[in-house]
């Protein structure tokens, strides 16, 4: 079964190693196989990481998209020691995220990421 994604005008994915740009009109896809795949509403840019766990989403993307993402997993987890020795609260967030990590589901990690970016905008706030 295809994975059907709708495109907005000039809205980005990213298929594999490909950045897709659509053109001016709406355009539905159906992607076979099992290429990575994120959404233009999905993607970091590199410029965007300016904060620890942000640099934890952008780990889990590049992750996500490499064919070797063990290769990265040194210096993430480096970070994420980091971040829970500044945060010892973020620890459950991070329980989750390796487990998937472990399990190879770096999509489902991705996703869990974007609450622990929520997260700590909650502790930051509370801080200024």
């Amino acid at each position: 079964m295809a994975l059907i994604i709708d495109l907005k005008p000039s809205e980005r994915v990213i298929i594999g190693s490909a950045l897709i740009t659509n053109d001016k009109s709406r355009t539905r896809l159906h992607i076979e196989g099992s290429a990575p795949i994120l959404r233009e509403k999905d993607i970091m840019r590199v410029d965007d990481a300016d904060t620890p766990c942000k640099k934890i989403y952008m780990f889990l993307q590049m992750m996500y998209l490499s064919e070797h993402p063990e290769d990265m997993h040194k210096d993430y987890f480096d970070l994420v020691k980091m971040i829970q020795d500044a945060a010892p609260s973020t620890s459950v967030y991070f329980m989750e995220i390796n487990d998937l990590i472990y399990a190879g589901k770096y999509y489902n990690a991705l996703k869990r990421a974007r609450d622990l970016i929520d997260y700590e905008k909650e502790l930051t706030s509370n801080v200024a």
